[in-house]
Order: C-alpha cells, then structure tokens, then sequence
C-alpha cells in the first residue's frame, strides 16, 4: 500500500512558470492612440446628451484626426498587429458610427420622431457594415496595385465628418430651412448608403509618403495656417471640406474606371505574350493593412 502522506522534499525542482512575452513599445503606441480615438468618440456621445454640440464635434473631428495618425503611425513604428485591427475597428464604429448618429439625432433628428432615429440608426448599422467589408477586403489576393489609393465606398470617418453637415451649417448662422431635420434625414440616408456602396473614393494614404526636401518647410506653413484657420472658423472649413469631399467622389470613379480599363490592358497583353498557359497576373497590395485603419 502506497503511503498516503508522501514527504515533503524542500529541494525539489518546480516545474517552470509560463511567463508572458514582453510587447514592444512601438506596438503599443498606435493602440494607445486608437484608445484616445475611443475616448474623443465616448467624449462626443456624452457632450451631445448634454446639449453641447459644439464640444461633441470638436470631439468627433479630433477622433478622426486621431484615426489617421494611429494607422501612420503603426506602419512607420512597423507595430501592426491583429490585435491593433479589431480595436480599431471597434473604436471607428463607435467614434463614426454611433457618435456622429446621436449628435445628429440631438440636433434635430429627434423632431421627427421614429423616422428620425431611423435616419441615425440606418448610419450607425451602415457604418459598421462598412467596416465589416473593409476587414475582409483586407483579405482579396486579387486586389489590383491602383486599388490600394482607393477605398471602396466613403470611409467611416468622412462619412462622420460630412454627415454633420447640417449641424456645421446652422452654427455659421444658416436658418434650419436650409438644413432642416427632415432634409438631414435625407442627407444622412445618402452619405450612409454611400459608404456601404462601391463608389471608389481616394484615400489619400499614399500622398505625401515621399516629401522633397525644397517642400518641407511649405509644408509645415500650410499645415499651421489650416490649422489655425480650422480653430478660427471651424464650421466654415468644415463645411468647405464636407462640399468639396462629396463634389470629389464624381472624380474619383472616374480615375478609378480609368485605371481599372489601363490595368485590364496590361493583363491582356502580358497574357497573349506569356502564352494560352500563362497564369493570370494579379498584384496584391497589402501596404493600407492598417493594423490600425477604417
């Protein structure tokens, strides 16, 4: 019979505890941005619950800008990760989602009764579904090389920003007949059908990857000059650059339809010179997998 009581053996070795790995800080600066995001966006929730709406689009315009810095910021410290894509995307649906519906829905939505929360509530379901698709066409090995300068549909934060159009243009001093709630409800239905649309909007990530040395300095003169024009008249610009991003979109299919038509030459022609037994040439552009991205 075994003894029950086995003895106690003081310089018996333990086996090994699991220790977590270190994260790199370069890792974790892009996720600490995208929580600020997350926290502008909450922020605009709560300032549009208490009336305050021009604090809440401050807090969603600083949410967008914060949006654009995470993913740059993660694909110089080359700290992308998986982890960093579901949080940003859980950030941008709260952020340019439910945000930017409620601020318009306390702004005036909410006169129409049911058909106005149907109007926010159609942009906030349109927004996350937009999201959904972009985390999968993330994913296409087929994608053409010109497709990465464009995003399919309008992204979440301009989405966000230009739907808040009629808000931006009662606080310049418009009447509400201009932009009365019914109207916004209209125009909230269009922009949230235009992000989960396959109009070809430029995204812009490219640009400025590569600055020439002769631009630097002009370029920091226009940067402080918007942006102290920004501060000064906030709905004024915002409004500039709402109906100068919509007038736009027209243009970029254009380039798009372009480009696709110059892509379906090469294709043609590479595969009559390479041979009936040729493999279709594709070219896979993961360079906006954001890690952090809309």
């Amino acid at each position: 019979m075994a003894d029950p009581f086995s003895p106690f053996e003081p310089e018996a070795t333990e086996p090994p505890r699991r220790r977590f790995q270190a994260v790199p800080l370069r890792v974790l600066l892009p996720n600490l941005v995208t929580l600020l995001a997350l926290c502008a966006g909450l922020t605009g929730i709560r300032m549009a619950i208490e009336g305050r709406l021009e604090l809440a689009l401050g807090a969603i315009v600083l949410a967008a800008v914060l949006d654009g810095l995470d993913g740059r910021l993660a694909r110089m410290l080359q700290g992308t990760s998986r982890f960093g894509a579901e949080l940003d995307s859980l950030s941008d649906f709260v952020c340019f989602g439910v945000a930017p519906g409620l601020v318009l829905y306390m702004w005036g939505l909410e006169t129409l009764g049911s058909v106005g929360w149907i109007a926010a509530l159609a942009f906030a379901i349109c927004a996350a579904l937009r999201l959904a698709r972009f985390n999968v066409m993330l994913e296409d090995p087929n994608k053409p090389p010109f497709a990465g300068d464009f995003f399919t549909g309008v992204p979440a934060p301009a989405g966000a920003i230009c739907v808040l159009l009629p808000v931006y243009l009662e606080l310049i001093g418009l009447p509400r007949l201009i932009a009365s709630p019914a109207v916004a409800a209209f125009y909230c239905l269009c922009l949230a059908l235009l992000m989960v649309s396959k109009v070809p909007a430029f995204s812009g990530k490219r640009l400025g990857a590569r600055i020439p040395r002769d631009k630097v300095l002009p370029l920091f003169v226009c940067v402080v000059l918007f942006v102290a024009v920004l501060v000064t008249w906030p709905w004024t610009v915002l409004s500039i650059i709402c109906v100068a991003y919509l007038a736009a979109l027209p243009f970029s299919a254009m380039r798009y339809t372009q480009l696709a038509r110059e892509h379906e030459k090469k294709q043609m022609v590479a595969a009559g010179n390479a041979g009936p037994h040729a493999a279709p040439v594709t070219g896979e552009d993961r360079s906006d997998r954001p890690g952090h991205l809309n």
